[in-house]
């Protein structure tokens, strides 16, 4: 059977699709990559945005369009809350809500025998390795305990649920075979080992994971995936400013909005203060760093005045990037039922000024970083990654170099970092 993948969403969710590619080579099937090769092709879904759910449904249709014969499977976060609405479309083989990558075998069985192969055992709980990627993802734990106000994530994903460390220590040992960066990813990963621990216990924590990761994986370097202000402690700063590069330079702190007004609405946990002052400490340890952020334009009841306070912090902070989202309402959540509803004109306007914004920050960050040296991890394409996560035009042979890290300066040319190698 040959199986044509398409994964939305997050870095978690492409781990989830690893997962599905490795199980479904275990059992003798081929990957290609296009639907009109496929026998088979496997969604995997995002539902964070009502856009997300309805690129699922167009990719669905664009897919069955490309080769009519193609049974579809549709997994992940959309097909968890929404498993009847795909089941009755008639484009759809099969449905798994959720993320199981043996349910995603079993559903396409029927379609063909599969031809058992000496390879990783079927269900294997380790990921081997990121194809076509430069870089590895390593989920680390899956669902969340918050109970934003906005989230439907958390819906589909259920609670908070930890991997244990030896396991995650086992895998990545495993994935820097072929994988120079490896991305700890996971839907909170900040509440990493919470559900590990005996009651007022700290024997698992995100800082003595990924402790443990720099000191038991040698000659691989670690990045953070996404993680809240307030749950990015000393001893994880310490490891950002003393691992020599091993956990690099960058964090993406979700701020959602600059307004306590908002931040209440959203039943955040933090306040605009406690965001800022924490931030602004991270980034006075570090030389420098790269600093991402998610902000949701245009929550119900939002005003100019708030508006203009998330405006305020944004300008503020030393951001190298953020990506920012139009409120989208989510059936299920506390938020699909306040009042004051932002026009989706508003919320366009105010999108607009902070992603221009932003790109001002972003490209200031660029040009200071020009003529200083980088550690660049080789993507396709001949671009790559510095441990800051700038996107950097690569001058040399990268084809047969893909995934290695090199040292070079970096250059300013127009609009955009380049560095020879």
């Amino acid at each position: 059977m040959k199986v044509y993948f398409v994964t939305h969403g997050c870095k978690a969710n492409q781990y989830d699709t690893e997962k599905y590619r490795q199980e479904l080579e275990a059992r003798g099937a081929r990957v290609v990559d296009s639907p009109e090769l496929a026998d088979a092709c496997v969604i995997n879904t995002c539902t964070v945005t009502n856009n997300a759910d309805a690129a699922a449904r167009k990719e669905i249709r664009k897919v069955k369009r490309t080769n009519p014969e193609i049974q579809v499977v549709v997994a992940g976060c959309s097909a968890a809350l929404r498993a009847d609405e795909y089941g009755e479309m008639d484009e759809v083989f099969g449905v798994v809500p959720g993320q199981d990558a043996v349910q995603v075998a079993e559903v396409l069985a029927p379609l063909a025998p599969f031809e058992e192969e000496d390879q990783e055992p079927i269900g294997a709980a380790l990921l081997v390795e990121n194809k076509m990627r430069s870089r590895g993802w390593l989920k680390i734990q899956d669902g969340c305990d918050r109970r934003c106000s906005f989230c439907a994530t958390r819906i589909a994903r259920g609670d908070s649920r930890s991997r244990p460390l030896e396991q995650i220590v086992a895998e990545a040992e495993i994935l820097s075979d072929a994988h120079r960066e490896l991305v700890l990813t996971g839907i909170h990963i900040g509440h990493y080992g919470l559900d590990l621990n005996e009651r007022g216990s700290k024997t698992f924590t995100l800082s003595k994971l990924v402790e443990a990761l720099v000191k038991r994986v040698p000659n691989t370097r670690f990045r953070l995936g996404s993680i809240e202000a307030t749950e990015v402690d000393d001893q994880m700063v310490e490891l950002l400013e003393g691992s020599g590069g091993v956990l690099v330079p960058h964090l993406h702190i979700p701020m959602q909005s600059g307004s306590d007004d908002v931040l209440r609405g959203m039943r955040r946990w933090h306040t605009r203060e406690q965001y800022r002052t924490r931030v602004s400490e991270i980034a006075d340890r570090l030389p420098y760093m790269g600093l991402g952020a998610d902000i949701i334009v245009g929550f119900p009841g939002e005003t100019d005045e708030n508006h203009r306070e998330t405006a305020a912090l944004v300008s503020e902070l030393p951001y190298t990037y953020l990506h920012v989202f139009p409120y989208s309402e989510r059936s299920g959540t506390i938020a699909a039922d306040l009042p004051d509803k932002v026009p989706p004109q508003v919320k366009a306007e105010r999108s607009k000024e902070l992603r221009d914004l932003a790109v001002e920050k972003g490209q200031a960050y660029r040009q200071e970083r020009a003529g200083q040296q980088a550690q660049i991890v080789i993507e396709e394409n001949g671009f790559g990654i510095t441990e800051d996560y700038l996107r950097v035009r690569l001058d040399g042979e990268t084809d047969s170099r893909i995934s290695e890290i090199v040292s070079a300066p970096l250059e300013w040319d127009a609009h955009e970092l380049v560095a020879s190698i």
